[in-house]
């Protein structure tokens, strides 16, 4: 595997100055901006809406990956969309009709993902793998930034590797929650191509140092 992506988690980034911390990792190096939708419903915590992707999108031609951490999920979804999202990710669990929340995302005009919490079995992609383009694993519980990495979840990236290489589909598996220059090297060898790293870039001093040292590690791998 010879591309990965590299996607700042803006969960993590400094609120006062959204705008000029998208930009400054985008010039330092990323290749998507992550943007997490929380409810606190779904998950204990409540974080951002449509209103702000708009402002967000406005600013860069960088993909947007949204991932909604949100219940019910397809009422939102249209309003993303239209926000300019470019990838919409959701929790089965959190839709009570996947395949049609999947279509949903799809009919307007963005690409599907599907997110698989520490405890949720990858079997949903039995019937879902022909229609998404990203499986996302995440490796902390959803809800919080600044989390540490559950290592459970290296071997469900291996197992969704396998699946994704055997369906022969061009889908993407991201990774989120706790990636770090220490570890995005293993992360990779485990089959992840596009990692979410929030507090370690941007708790970082300098956005473009620690960016360059993830790269530095992928290019090991």
């Amino acid at each position: 595997m010879s591309t990965f992506r590299i996607a700042p988690s803006i969960l993590s980034a400094k609120f006062d100055k959204l705008g000029e911390e998208v930009q400054s990792v985008i010039t330092a190096g990323a290749d998507i901006i992550h943007f997490d939708v929380m409810d606190n419903h779904y998950v204990p915590n409540l974080t951002i809406g449509p209103v702000v992707c708009k402002a967000i999108r406005s600013l860069t031609d960088a993909p947007i990956d949204v991932h909604l951490m949100v219940e019910p999920v397809d009422r939102i979804v249209p309003e993303f969309a239209e926000a300019g999202a470019n990838i919409i990710s959701f929790h089965p669990e959190a839709s009570t009709h996947i395949d049609r929340t999947i279509e949903l995302i799809r009919g307007c005009g963005c690409r599907p993902g599907l997110v698989f919490n520490p405890a949720t079995p990858l079997s949903y992609l039995d019937w879902t793998l022909d229609k998404i383009d990203l499986v996302l694993i995440m490796s902390v519980n959803p809800g919080f930034g600044g989390q540490k990495f559950i290592r459970s979840a290296l071997d469900k990236l291996r197992e969704a590797r396998k699946r994704i290489d055997a369906s022969g589909r061009d889908i993407w598996l991201e990774v989120d929650g706790g990636v770090k220059v220490d570890n995005i090297a293993e992360i990779a060898r485990a089959g992840a191509d596009t990692m979410v790293a929030g507090s370690a870039i941007y708790g970082s001093d300098d956005y473009k140092t620690t960016i360059d040292a993830m790269r530095a590690e992928l290019a090991k791998v």
